[in-house]
Formats: C-alpha cells, structure tokens, sequence
C-alpha cells in the first residue's frame, strides 16, 4: 500500500516507516498536521495512519475536513486517548479505526491489513500475458513455477502490473516506490528495474516484459503489443 504517515514523534514516525517500509509498504511521512492535510489531497493514499494529538493541527479535526471534502481515503488513527468515549468520538468523525498508544508494531501491521481487505484495496492476483503476480505471496508465477520478490521488487512489479500498457516515468516510479521524501540516487528505479526483469525471466514467460521507453521511464507489456 501506499501510506501517509501523520505523526509529530519524530523517532517514532521513523520506526514506523522503516517497519512499513520493509513490509513492503511505500510511506510518506508529516510531522505537522497542515502538511499532512494538503499532502492527503494532492496525492492519492491508499491509507492515512493519523496521529490525534499534533503541534499544529488537532487530528480530529484534519479528519472532518477530510470528510466534509469528500476524501474517503481509509484513516486509522493513533493516540494516547483510550477512552471508550474519545474512541467513539474518532470514529464519529469518521476513522476507519483506532490504536491506542503504546501499540505493537504487529498490530499496526494487522490493523492495516485488515483495511486493505474491508476498503478492497488489493485485488489478490494481477495477470499480464501469462505471467501473474500473487499479491498475498508478493511472488511471480507461470504455470505453477514462484518467484519470490523482495519488498522493493514487489512494490515496483505492483505498480506495473496494475498500470499495465501504460508508461510510468523515472520519477513517478520513485516517488511510488521509494515514496516522496527518498534522497537517494534515482538511478536506483533502474537497477531494480533489471532485477525486475531478470525475476520476469525466471518464470519462463513468453510474453512479459518490460519495455524502456527512451528519455521517459517504463511499460509492462505484452510481447507483440509494444507502441510507437
């Protein structure tokens, strides 16, 4: 999934996204509540994990206007408040669910796949030409044979399967991968690119593959069906 994580505890923020992050997760990180806000409208989230209690913004009410904008991205919210009360305040205001703090980072991980199947985030298989990609085994496979991805490979082979035929750019790739905030090298959409391709290869397949579009970035595609 694609997260954006709202939370003003700086250490904890950075545990939580290196945990997502080798889940397998693409995570983008607000310390201030305004921040997190305009980054929920302008880019497209699979899930907001919310802190109540920021310096700026009080999380209740980043959550109302959320609503009241039609924004029906799925929120779990983390606070100190546990209250049966103040639970069902959260939820009034429309969470999708709430963790009380301190929390296991498990959990967390349990409580975001239970989202992802409510909300219908996942589909569990996405075919191109004969090769599928298992999104519960976060694999590859072609006639009964599995190759097993990395967390990075996977995130990337999902964003090419579930845009198949269409051309996704060096830095669309990055930011959906490696997330928004990453300030490593962006050669790096490249080599996992050829990791990608040797793993596409592995299955055996005929007919998938992942073309380099010149100057632009890269499209999974059928064997024979590659566009001009």
């Amino acid at each position: 999934m694609r997260i954006l994580l709202v939370e003003d505890e700086s250490k904890l923020a950075r545990s939580l996204a290196r945990g997502l992050q080798e889940e397998g997760h693409t995570v983008d990180c607000c310390e201030r509540g305004q921040d997190g806000f305009e980054q929920a409208e302008a880019t497209p989230y699979d899930v907001v994990v919310l802190d109540w209690m920021l310096p700026d913004m009080d999380g209740l009410a980043i959550l109302r206007q959320w609503r009241s904008r039609g924004l029906q991205v799925p929120v779990l919210m983390l606070t100190a408040r546990g209250s049966v009360s103040e639970r069902v305040l959260g939820l009034r205001a429309g969470a999708d669910d709430y963790l009380v703090k301190p929390f296991a980072f498990d959990e967390l991980l349990a409580r975001l796949d239970a989202l992802q199947r409510r909300c219908g985030l996942s589909q569990a298989v996405r075919q191109v030409g004969d090769v599928v990609l298992d999104t519960r085994k976060r694999a590859l496979a072609r006639d009964g044979r599995e190759v097993a991805l990395s967390a990075r490979e996977y995130s990337l082979a999902l964003q090419l399967f579930e845009h198949a035929g269409e051309v996704l750019t060096r830095t669309e790739l990055l930011s959906r991968v490696w997330g928004s905030q990453f300030d490593g090298e962006p050669n790096v959409v490249d080599v996992y690119i050829g990791y990608l391709r040797k793993k596409l290869a592995d299955t055996g397949t005929t007919s998938a593959q992942v073309r380099t579009v010149r100057g632009i970035g890269y499209r999974l595609e059928v064997q024979g069906d590659s566009q001009t």
